[in-house]
């Protein structure tokens, strides 16, 4: 069981990042341009405007698979700076102070910046060395047996 999970990751990686990454898209662009139920953001307004563009950017580029580490990495902070900076100082927990959206999407992205895109990405068709480096990780994982906890 445990490994057709194991090589099942890779693949399951690549779900969860197009999910998170299109959610984050669709978060900006409902900011940004106030469609799917958002209210617009006044062009150039700090710091609503700016984190709208770094989701709809970073978002789709996370949901693409291209440039993954670094996009999910801008998402990550981008997420932090709206924790920390918008939500954290009305209450101390996410569930206090609805914030619970920036801490998953900051936590969300952070994995990705340290685990890559998974199998199915555009970053593998233009042999970025990020996705080299993972494939082979997940070569060496599949190969090494199993140990069942």
């Amino acid at each position: 069981m445990l490994i057709r999970l194991n090589r099942a990751q890779p693949y399951v990686l690549s779900l969860f990042r197009f999910v998170v990454g299109l959610l984050f898209a669709f978060h900006g662009a409902a900011t940004l341009f106030g469609v799917l139920g958002g209210n617009q953001a006044e062009t150039g307004a700090w710091p609503g405007w700016y984190a709208a563009l770094i989701q709809l950017v970073c978002g789709s580029l996370v949901a693409l698979g291209l440039g993954t580490r670094a996009a999910a990495f801008l998402a990550s902070g981008s997420m932090a700076y709206a924790y920390f900076k918008v939500h954290q100082p009305q209450a101390l927990l996410p569930i206090e102070n609805g914030g619970e959206a920036s801490a998953m999407f900051c936590w969300a992205f952070l994995l990705l910046v340290f685990t890559g895109p998974g199998a199915v990405a555009l970053d593998r068709f233009f042999g970025s060395r990020d996705t080299a480096d993972t494939a082979e990780g997940t070569a060496r994982r599949q190969q090494a047996p199993a140990v069942p906890v």
